[in-house]
């Protein structure tokens, strides 16, 4: 995974809104978890996501990239926050909600590396609790690898992203994007900030044979609440811990 030690500053900038994603799991811990007093983000980047949950849960962010964490904890001064992996974390506590969304399960390269953060979930949640994930499925990654470049002006600079596709064994999809930040310094000159990040996508059926063993599949579906397929854009998933 990236650690986003350049990019960090500019990650708000050229990400989707973050809106819709928290509106998701404030309405999937209405339907599933509506007791829920304790909530844990894996991946929870520069807080954008936490900053929106209208929970009354307390709230704790992790993830990896400190440059990210210190942006988050400006942002939300109420979370807990946490550096660590969340592949591998180990917080000697459980949470009656768990959330990984904003794609970040997708930057884990590997399916090992994905059924150890399941495992790590499933150790951390209460019995009975909530997992609440999203995940961008082979097809969108596909269609993102075909698109041309794209270019984002912003107040202070100009974002080029380029993403490129590749079919791997078993249905994974794999991209890799290329995003170069031109950062304005002076009205003639730009600083060239540069980052590569990966994403793997796995087929569906893929993903609900890592979870089949620890969770209850309560959701999968697409943003339009149909069932998810691996050409839908996202799949959206709530998940019920088993003991």
């Amino acid at each position: 995974m990236v650690a986003y030690e350049r990019f960090a500053a500019f990650y708000d900038v050229v990400m989707d809104d973050p809106g819709p994603r928290a509106v998701r799991v404030d309405a999937a811990i209405e339907r599933y978890g509506p007791g829920a007093t304790s909530l844990l983000e894996l991946g929870c980047g520069t807080g954008s996501i936490l900053a929106r949950l209208t929970t009354g849960a307390a709230l704790t962010g992790l993830d990896r990239s400190p440059e990210m964490l210190a942006i988050a904890a400006a942002k939300v001064p109420r979370a807990r926050l946490v550096e660590a992996d969340m592949r591998s974390f180990d917080l000697g506590e459980r949470f009656d909600v768990i959330t990984c969304v904003f794609d970040s399960i997708n930057h884990l390269l590997d399916v090992a590396s994905w059924a150890s953060l399941v495992g790590c979930v499933h150790r951390h949640l209460t019995d009975g609790g909530l997992f609440v994930v999203d995940v961008n499925s082979v097809g969108e990654l596909r269609r993102l690898g075909n698109e041309p470049p794209w270019v984002y002006d912003f107040d202070g600079g100009t974002a080029i992203i380029d993403v490129t596709f590749a079919e791997g064994d078993g249905g994974l999809g794999l991209t890799d994007w290329d995003i170069r930040i031109f950062e304005r310094v002076t009205p003639t000159r730009f600083e060239l900030h540069h980052e590569r990040i990966g994403e793997l996508a796995l087929p569906l059926a893929r993903v609900r044979e890592l979870v089949a063993d620890r969770f209850e599949v309560l959701e999968e579906v697409d943003e339009d609440g149909l069932p998810a397929t691996d050409d839908s854009v996202k799949a959206y998933y709530a998940l019920r811990r088993r003991d």
